[in-house]
């Protein structure tokens, strides 16, 4: 189970996104059932079989009327090129722009709202209600693509939605994009000087440890997480004190509760004892975008370049 804001996510991060109520994942397909689909949508061929969280799921023709519960689905499927198939999605998919937001939700999902949409494929991050079988009912075809605990998890969905929707080409395309991004990234930071960094979910605080998908990216640039050492690490998202990251005193600080929360290096600065953190001094309060730091799609490579360029500047100081 993980904490999550319902401005993250509800979500990885609830963990369908990652924000204020808790949820849970399972693993993502294997690279090559995902990329055996993903040969035959390339080539225009269905049906397609496309290995989910809900298991092998089939799609008899392109389907071109798609309901994304699910934010992270959401930026995957414009991404892929899918976006012209997509009739509406979930009311935290907030990205891209032209999305067709709605008032349907991922996490109270409405079986007659969703049917109501006369949708051909439903891409889903979370199997709440049953709402997987009361689809399934009446045969309505459903990709339960749960949050990503790893980068390859996160590839495979990816090449899975390319694969459902006649898109496998392109999204080949995106996942080599954010390889080869990523890599850059981590191979231009200096790793030399061994820093540590607090991540915050929320003014609770709940952060996050080295397991999960988050902390698994800053892990790529060799930071040292201070969340690693909390009493209890609460499946990942440990619940600190603010005596406990005070006592720390982490080298960088990255706020994924700017948006929800408005929070940045001055309300740090008025916390009881944080005024003298170390990166609150120094400068090394870095602000993430709320949605970024909590998805697990195309955009995990500007949250990994975020990571970088900060990592650059307290490695120069």
């Amino acid at each position: 189970m993980r904490p999550v804001r319902t401005a993250f996510a509800g979500a990885l991060l609830g963990a369908l996104a990652l924000a204020g109520c808790g949820q849970s994942s399972t693993t993502s397909p294997p690279e090559a059932t995902a990329t055996a689909s993903a040969t035959a949508s390339a080539a225009g061929e269905f049906p397609v079989t496309v290995e989910a969280g809900n298991g092998q799921v089939t799609l008899a023709e392109r389907p071109e009327r798609i309901v994304s519960l699910s934010p992270t689905a959401t930026e995957s499927l414009f991404a892929v090129g899918a976006g012209a198939q997509v009739v509406a999605v979930d009311d935290q998919s907030t990205f891209p722009a032209e999305a067709p937001k709605t008032d349907l939700s991922g996490f109270k999902p409405n079986a007659e709202a969703i049917i109501a949409q006369k949708p051909d494929l439903v891409v889903l991050a979370n199997d709440v209600d049953g709402i997987v079988a009361k689809l399934a009912k009446v045969k309505v075809p459903v990709l339960l693509e749960p949050a990503a605990t790893k980068l390859d998890e996160a590839y495979d969905q990816i090449a899975d939605l390319g694969a459902a929707t006649g898109n496998a080409a392109k999204a080949e395309e995106v996942v080599a994009g954010m390889k080869q991004k990523i890599d850059g990234i981590v191979a231009a930071a200096p790793k030399d000087k061994k820093l540590t960094y607090y991540h915050e979910l929320d003014t609770t605080p709940y952060s996050v440890t080295s397991t999960t998908f988050i902390g698994q990216v800053y892990a790529l640039f060799g930071l040292t997480n201070i969340a690693d050492k909390a009493p209890d690490l609460a499946g990942g998202y440990p619940k600190l004190s603010a005596e406990f990251v005070a006592q720390a005193d982490p080298d960088l600080v990255f706020l994924a509760d700017t948006k929800c929360c408005g929070q940045s290096r001055d309300t740090l600065a008025k916390r009881p004892g944080w005024s003298k953190l170390s990166a609150v001094k120094n400068d090394q309060v870095i602000a993430l975008d709320d949605d970024i730091a909590s998805r697990w799609g195309p955009r995990v490579a500007d949250l990994a370049q975020q990571v970088g360029e900060a990592v650059q500047k307290a490695a120069s100081e």
